[in-house]
């Protein structure tokens, strides 16, 4: 069965898409499999619509949570860390952890409820995981229209199953949960290309540069400049399963690919060539 909630018009302005939040609300398909018994689950579809879907930390989850997206990169914030999941990967949050998921462009976004996970899952707090083929397929599954309750109970034993034999790479909380360091890096999680340098930050936060920078070293053990570098490196790499490696240099705010692959390779070792270009489909037809 398929249910849809009212789409709300995004504000039309100039500039970058606005988030669901701040239009009030996004399209979203439900797929509910099972749902009386701790062994269902719910599966949610968030098709682009012209609003950047995102699910903030205000909100109160009382049910694990798989975020999924196949053609974009979602971000997932926890007290100002940051983490990145791309077309192969997913992002984990269990019951009752306070965390930000976003993703960084108007695309699909896949959110899987669950009340009962293996405890390999569970004993994660938030973390991204590697999505398998299978796993992929799964949720293929789970938002295809016509899937019944016993193929989508089936798909989610898969997909659960394929996750908690995955890599785990967690999202833990930054050493500060406040001020204007955590701000910055907040804006630059959702925002790698954003090319605002440290003078520009400090004027928003009407703060000194000298005291943003102090921040940034007191809170993150590195200069603003290090860990914009890094934001925007751990961001391609998610980018890099969908995009070519030129493309992904300038979603990330490099100006040349030539500059963009020296810095990857300074950081990983490796050109970010190696990484795989697969990319994924999952829709609702």
């Amino acid at each position: 069965m398929v249910t849809r909630r009212g789409q709300v018009d995004a504000p039309t302005r100039p500039g970058p898409a606005v988030t669901a939040t701040e239009a009030g609300g996004a399209v979203v398909e439900e797929f509910p499999y099972g749902l009386g018994p701790p062994d269902g689950i719910l599966a949610l579809r968030y098709p682009p619509a012209g609003v950047i879907t995102d699910f903030p930390e205000s909100r109160n989850d009382f049910v694990h949570q798989v975020y999924f997206s196949p053609d974009g990169v979602l971000a997932v914030g926890r007290g100002g860390t940051a983490a990145f999941a791309g077309p192969t990967s997913a992002v984990w949050v269990r019951q009752g952890v306070v965390a930000e998921v976003t993703a960084l462009e108007v695309q699909t976004v896949v959110r899987l409820c669950v009340r009962r996970a293996p405890d390999e899952l569970v004993r994660h707090e938030a973390t991204v995981l590697a999505m398998s083929p299978t796993a992929v397929d799964a949720v293929t599954r789970l938002v295809r229209p016509g899937t019944d309750e016993r193929a989508g109970l089936a798909a989610r034993g898969v997909l659960l199953g394929e996750l908690a034999a995955s890599p785990a790479d967690p999202v833990g909380f930054g050493s500060a949960a406040l001020g204007p360091a955590r701000a910055v890096a907040r804006a630059l999680a959702l925002d790698p290309a954003d090319r605002t340098g440290l003078p520009g930050w400090a004027e928003r936060l009407h703060v000194s540069p000298k005291t943003l920078q102090r921040e940034f070293e007191r809170v993150y053990g590195m200069s603003f400049s290090a860990w914009r570098t890094r934001t925007r490196l751990e961001a391609s790499r998610a980018m890099l399963s969908r995009w070519s490696v030129t493309e992904t240099a300038h979603r990330v705010g490099y100006a040349t690919a030539s500059s963009y692959v020296a810095a990857f390779t300074r950081a990983y070792g490796e050109p970010p060539g190696r990484h795989a270009h697969r990319a994924v489909d999952v829709r609702a037809s």
